[in-house]
């Protein structure tokens, strides 16, 4: 049986496995990059071509990561402050996380599921 992959969580909650940019990288996949430029093209009505589907996931240091997250905020201070993700920082949930829960409340839940499994 074969071994389950795991989750990648970034510091803002996103389960970057499940990721299409991720799972296109992984994969190597010029089929499945086109296709993810041209559903986020339509989705977030932002230009995304197949080459900027490239991630190797929000936690890398050297590797690849989609455009937002090269300046994301949420993503440079978890980096700065040294944490798994969100969850594990002492000032869970700050404003710029808040913000962003908003949009993705599914974020908040995986992040939330973190934070309880950790008492």
């Amino acid at each position: 049986m074969a071994k389950a992959k795991e989750k990648q969580i970034a510091y803002c909650g996103l389960v970057c496995t499940d990721c299409l940019a991720y799972i296109a990288t992984q994969a190597d996949d010029d089929k499945q990059r086109k296709e993810v430029a041209e559903k986020w093209t339509k989705k977030y009505k932002h230009d995304f071509k197949p080459e900027d589907i490239n991630c190797d996931g929000c936690l890398t240091v050297t590797g690849k990561v989609v455009g937002n997250c090269l300046v994301c905020p949420i993503r440079k201070c978890g980096k700065n402050k040294g944490v798994i993700n969100c969850a594990y920082c002492s000032d869970y949930i700050c404003g710029e996380l808040g913000k962003f829960f908003e949009m993705v409340p599914a974020c908040k839940k995986t992040l939330d599921g973190i934070k309880q499994g950790m008492h």
